[in-house]
């Protein structure tokens, strides 16, 4: 009956020294996706990679215009081309497609990969940022992946001025 009454007790108390504890942690979250796409650094990167695949992406966009002129060009005078001018246009058509996808294919995966390797340099100086902050105000944990985070322990605001300060 002793060992009952004071795990009854002790299951009684849990609480109260869990809400005891949990007011001494100084808690933080930052908001990882508001950060990538509204701090200066991420902005900066954007542009840079925007400027730097403008090229491509303008060669690209020519390419599938010509495409559609062709096909568009195909199907009004298909009827009118003689049969080898008609299969000339055609295996243009299908040799202009196959590039186009090449290339897009291509300029897809260096966008991604140069869009990782700045992002990359977003996080690791949104990282060091995060960590000075904690060091300066004492937190104990910062968390940046949740369900649910009041807007008391929200540290995104600071962590964006920090970067803009950098």
């Amino acid at each position: 009956m002793k060992k009952l009454a004071s795990l009854l007790i002790g299951a009684a108390l849990l609480p109260l020294a869990l809400q005891a504890t949990a007011a001494e942690l100084k808690l933080g979250f930052v908001n990882t996706e508001r950060v990538f796409r509204e701090a200066a650094p991420a902005v900066k990167a954007q542009k840079k990679l925007e400027k730097e695949f403008a090229a491509r992406d303008a060669e690209l966009q020519k390419m599938a215009k010509q495409a559609r002129d062709l096909q568009a060009h195909l199907e009004k005078e298909g009827v009118t081309l003689s049969e080898t001018e008609r299969r000339n246009k055609e295996r243009d058509l299908a040799n202009l497609n196959r590039d186009f996808q090449r290339i897009q294919r291509e300029f897809r995966e260096d966008l991604n990969l140069r869009r990782n390797e700045e992002l990359a340099l977003v996080q690791e100086r949104g990282t060091k940022a995060i960590q000075a902050i904690a060091e300066a105000e004492k937190f104990d944990l910062i968390l940046q992946e949740a369900v649910y985070a009041s807007p008391r322990i929200d540290i995104t605001e600071k962590v964006l001025k920090a970067l803009t300060d950098k």
